[in-house]
């Protein structure tokens, strides 16, 4: 048996491949959209994927499911709950996919989503009866469960998943040995749980020790704790989990239509009729010159969740980028159903170097100018974005926190009186927020070089 686990880290999602040297053939488990990675392993292990498999409609990002089925002709399985409109399979408790010495068991497991399912896998060449390990899907995290409050728009209400989730993992999920190996479809960093591993796989017995919400306790106290401070979730989850039931145009399609040249002038023409302009630069190449209007969300953070939480999916996107980035920035897009992009502006940022009139910098500031600032009659407005609970664990005295993804609607508690200047952890959500204030008008700030990571290092104090 093969089974590899793909770890996406820009949105902490694995998928899997699981392979039966014997018969040739594979099955994918909750691909990302960009498939090419699970062909090329199953062409060098000469392998067959017979079937694609999602536990659940994902709403983090758009899957690959009718990626695999146009270019391999993939059979679709979901969960029997499930509604959607492709063709699909569904797969019932108890059903098996056996393929040469491989065995995969579905399990019912509804709680994260009505639909969600999980699968145990039997290597059969090393025992028939005790399983391998399992798929959980959202069901079962590392450290965590899946967060069952998020078809709340869609007519489930939290505690009624809550319930489900309960019954899935006491009746099935820990049904299974302590050492069947545990694979989820997120790790740390995900906003489908609140406290994710940085670990990717795990055991049952290890979770059932160490999981906060595997402890002993009766369903109403498991319903409370599982719904409680969990992170606000991006307006795009809702689109992608219903997007992942749609029939809709393939990854390949979108970006050979969205991989086009502008010219400078046609980017100002849409730029005019509302379209956003994405500058996925890193912040220190974006604060130096910049076409105003922009919005920074960098290639090398947070790129496709910032983007799907601060973008409006419905109006056109243009791209800036260096040269040879374009792909990469449309294609993370993509992974997430961003697929309304115009083009990209043709040279980059050198289609700007004979229109000085169009730029826009950012002011940047030292951490040792902003301590001499906070001591004179007139001291800034320290403005951090980072989360609530970073804030309350460790800031710069006086500090104001909006956190970035609330920041587009409390700008209006702003007040331009007085110097601002924004801040996070390093400089990464800082840049976006910092673009969005030039975005509404508000032209007397500064970022902050290095965050509160270099007020730290400089040994210049914060307080809890």
């Amino acid at each position: 048996m093969i089974l590899k686990q793909y770890y996406l880290g820009c949105l902490s999602h694995a998928s899997y491949l699981i392979g039966d040297e014997e018969s040739k053939t594979a099955v994918i488990v909750d691909p990302q959209r960009d498939i090419d990675q699970y062909l090329a392993d199953a062409k060098l292990q000469r392998l067959n994927i017979s079937h694609v498999v999602l536990t659940h409609f994902h709403a983090d990002f758009v899957a690959g499911h009718l990626e695999l089925k146009e270019r391999v002709g993939a059979e679709i399985c979901l969960g029997s709950r499930a509604k959607a409109e492709y063709e699909f399979t569904p797969l019932l408790d108890g059903q098996t996919i056996e393929f040469g010495k491989v065995r995969l068991e579905i399990l019912e497991t509804p709680g994260h989503s009505p639909e969600s399912i999980s699968i145990i896998v039997y290597d059969l060449a090393k025992d028939e009866k005790e399983p391998y390990g399992v798929l959980t899907g959202d069901t079962l995290f590392i450290g965590d469960v899946g967060r069952p409050d998020l078809r709340a728009s869609l007519g489930w209400s939290a505690e009624e998943l809550g319930g489900m989730l309960y019954d899935s993992l006491q009746n099935k999920i820990l049904k299974l040995s302590d050492k069947t190996l545990v694979y989820p479809t997120h790790g740390a960093g995900s906003m489908c749980g609140k406290n994710l591993s940085e670990d990717t796989v795990s055991t049952i017995g290890i979770q059932r020790k160490y999981n906060y919400a595997l402890q002993p306790m009766g369903r109403e106290e498991f319903i409370k704790i599982v719904t409680a401070d969990q992170p606000e979730a991006p307006d795009y989850f809702t689109y992608d989990a219903i997007l992942n039931t749609k029939e809709h145009l393939t990854l390949m399609k979108t970006m050979k239509k969205a991989l086009k040249p502008l010219s400078l002038s046609k980017v100002i023409n849409l730029r005019e009729e509302g379209a956003q302009i994405l500058d996925v630069r890193e912040p220190v190449d974006f604060e130096g010159a910049h076409l105003e209007g922009s919005i920074n969300i960098a290639l090398g953070g947070k790129y496709a969740t910032w983007a799907g939480t601060l973008l409006e999916r419905d109006k056109p996107i243009v791209i800036i980028a260096d040269r040879g980035h374009e792909e990469e920035a449309v294609m993370r897009l993509g992974r997430i159903g961003f697929d309304n992009i115009k083009g990209y502006l043709e040279g980059g940022m050198h289609a700007l170097l004979t229109r000085p009139d169009l730029l826009k910098r950012t002011d940047r500031i030292t951490v040792l100018t902003l301590r001499e600032q906070l001591s004179s009659k007139h001291s800034p407005l320290i403005l951090d974005v980072r989360t609530n609970d970073e804030w309350k664990e460790n800031r710069i005295g006086g500090s104001v926190n909006i956190p970035l993804n609330q920041l587009k609607h409390r700008i209006y508690e702003i007040l331009p009186d007085r110097k601002i200047v924004v801040h996070c952890a390093s400089g990464y959500r800082s840049s976006i927020a910092s673009s969005l204030l030039e975005q509404n008008k508000i032209s007397n700030f500064a970022d902050l070089v290095g965050g509160i990571s270099a007020w730290e290092a400089a040994k210049l104090g914060t307080v809890k």
